[in-house]
């Protein structure tokens, strides 16, 4: 998996590999027991701070999305578990979505066929 950084984007560079690790894990890009970078693989590889990257991975584990350990570094969870809820956050988001696509004219139906797609 390629992981891609916007430096430009308001979104802090921890964050934007996260939500693209997790994208890559719902894709199914990234299977259950994958094996990710090290923290310093990783970082080297996109030019940027360790700490950065072992912050992505500290969130991620604890999201539940992957595990890790000392001897085998950072793998994705075989048993993802599955609320069944969007978080309160995911929520705001999504409406800020759907608003800022409100206001730009796009059509509801538009709208619904994305998340269907991405779903």
């Amino acid at each position: 998996m390629i992981i891609k950084i916007d430096d430009y984007s308001d979104v802090p560079i921890y964050m934007q590999i996260r939500n693209q690790i997790v994208m890559g894990i719902s894709s199914g890009e990234l299977a259950p027991g994958e094996q990710l970078p090290t923290v310093r693989a990783l970082a080297l590889e996109m030019g940027i701070n360790t700490m950065t990257v072992s912050k992505t991975y500290q969130i991620l584990k604890q999201e539940g999305y992957i595990l890790t350990d000392r001897k085998n570094g950072a793998r994705v969870r075989d048993n993802i578990t599955k609320s069944g809820v969007i978080s309160e956050e995911n929520k705001s988001e999504l409406r800020r979505i759907v608003s800022e696509a409100r206001i730009s004219g796009v059509p509801k139906e538009d709208i619904i066929k994305l998340v269907k797609e991405y779903y």
